[in-house]
């Protein structure tokens, strides 16, 4: 499933947020979720469901795609998990409750990383001047040519 990328988040920031709001609205809160959960946050940048599954370089257990991609799914229903699209690789994970992260991607290198708030805003307000449309770029991705790509 893949919800539309304004959906509403559940607005939590933290672990102990996230497990409260799982108890809230009446779900277990299993030892796979939470070690999923814990790891989503722990994570410096998002995730492959199949990183998560292998363990994320020994940081946890190994475990069954098949389930991380069950628990993904009603995470991201909850609006705790979001997903993005970045180049042609698998939807990666990460907290929906952080700062909507946007990012630009390299077209060469598949480099990419989080743009900025002011930077975003910018890019943001040119589109929309040009073309009347606010775009967003936190599911799929501003996609050229870095700095280093273009021999800068």
């Amino acid at each position: 499933m893949t919800l539309a990328p304004g959906t509403p988040t559940a607005g939590v920031n933290d672990l102990a947020a996230a497990i409260a709001a799982l108890r809230a609205r009446g779900l277990r809160v299993s030892a796979a979720r939470r070690v999923l959960l814990a790891a989503l946050f722990a994570a410096d940048r998002p995730v492959s469901a199949e990183e998560l599954a292998g363990g994320l370089s020994g940081r946890l257990p190994n475990s069954d795609l098949a389930s991380i991609y069950r628990n993904l799914e009603t995470l991201e229903e909850l609006g705790l998990v979001r997903h993005v699209h970045i180049g042609h690789g698998p939807g990666l994970y990460a907290p929906a409750g952080r700062r909507d992260a946007e990012f630009v991607l390299c077209s060469e290198c598949h480099a990419f990383r989080v743009m900025e708030p002011d930077e975003a805003e910018r890019v943001r307000q040119a589109v929309a001047g040009i073309t009347g449309h606010e775009p967003r770029f936190s599911h799929f991705p501003l996609v050229g040519r870095c700095e280093d790509c273009r021999g800068g």
